[in-house]
């Protein structure tokens, strides 16, 4: 392997993880955020099947790979700022600074289920283990999966039923409501959401940031055709889609809690088998893929400018489209934008 193919990793999981997060997201950007977990069949059987497509091969899978993702970039950060003679805490305080305030304009004035006031309140914690050595990271990280698996189903199950009447607020403002009756309704939304994606999501993305360090200290992640990345693909990918797959059906069609359970134990798995298979394909790229990838290292403004931009084109101040079309439609639109953007 040259250097040049070793670094190819991270550029692709940049570019599988932006694909995948914003197939996730249009699905509570275009419609109702509030109707809970449990997502119905859909209008149609195409509307119904990407609904099953989505949840089970993208929904938490695609999360794992950005926090995976921020775990490998505090890794370089900490090899560039030692190259370079720099103070790595204030360096690394300022970022997570930065984060903290884009997280909390973005979920308020675009999308309410902002991830990025999540990494910067867990990334502070994964300050404390910067120094571990990679098996001490790589067993928290296994370890915090596990406790995610355990904790997040009773949590999603014993959350209550938003009302039907708040319900109905949402999709009046949606529908009908200006540019600030829309940022009140996201930031009063994104007040209550927070504190429960920091339980829910907090947990595994701690435990995704451990591994993607440790990747990087082990030297796993600038080699593509590490061991360890075929036994993922080996082990993993099958039995993770599989097993994703059996619970979005659960989840849709019937059977909610076992469907939850079922989805949330996938979804590590699914995910270990999607490094091992982006590993796979990380290979010298031709031109179009050369110029995607080069537009992926710019993942932070690529995810804000995915909510910018679909958030105005569903909301009725911009294009009316919330709940207007059906969700086949949204991701279409969804992943265009994403290609416009990198383009």
């Amino acid at each position: 392997m040259t250097g040049q193919s070793r670094a190819l990793m991270p550029d692709y999981l940049r570019l599988f993880a932006l694909f995948g997060i914003v197939m996730v997201n249009i699905q509570y950007i275009a419609f109702s955020a509030l109707e809970g977990f449990a997502t119905p069949s859909g209008a149609t059987i195409l509307d119904g099947i990407t609904l099953w497509l989505v949840n089970g091969l993208a929904l938490l899978k695609t999360y794992g790979l950005f926090s995976f993702m921020f775990g490998v970039g505090l890794g370089f950060l900490m090899r560039a700022a030692m190259r370079r003679g720099l103070g790595f805490g204030r360096i690394f305080r300022n970022r997570m600074i930065g984060l903290l305030i884009l997280g909390i304009a973005h979920g308020c004035l675009f999308f309410p289920g902002d991830i990025l006031s999540i990494y910067a309140v867990t990334g502070a914690i994964l300050y404390l283990f910067r120094d571990w050595p990679v098996p001490r990271l790589a067993g928290m990280g296994a370890a915090l999966l596990v406790i995610q698996a355990v904790i997040t189903p009773a949590l999603l199950l014993a959350a209550p039923q938003t009302p039907p009447d708040i319900v109905a607020i949402e999709h009046t403002i949606m529908t009908e409501g200006g540019l600030i009756e829309t940022i009140m309704l996201r930031s009063i939304s994104f007040a209550f959401t927070l504190p429960a994606l920091l339980l829910i999501q907090g947990v595994s993305a701690l435990g995704w940031f451990c591994l993607g360090l440790a990747a990087v200290k082990s030297g796993m992640i600038d080699d593509a055709a590490h061991p360890l990345w075929r036994r993922a693909r080996r082990w993993c990918l099958g039995p993770g889609v599989v097993l994703g797959l059996a619970g979005a059906a659960m989840l849709q069609w019937g059977g909610a809690v076992p469907g939850v359970v079922l989805s949330i134990i996938a979804a590590p798995v699914a995910t270990l088998g999607y490094l091992g298979l982006i590993a796979a394909v990380s290979r010298p790229p031709g031109p179009i893929m050369a110029q995607a990838l080069t537009a992926g290292a710019s993942s932070l403004s690529i995810y804000l400018g995915q909510s910018i931009i679909l958030s105005t084109i569903f909301s009725a101040y911009g294009y009316g489209l919330w709940g207007a079309v059906d969700h086949l439609t949204a991701t279409a639109i969804a992943v265009a934008v994403s290609a416009g953007l990198m383009a």
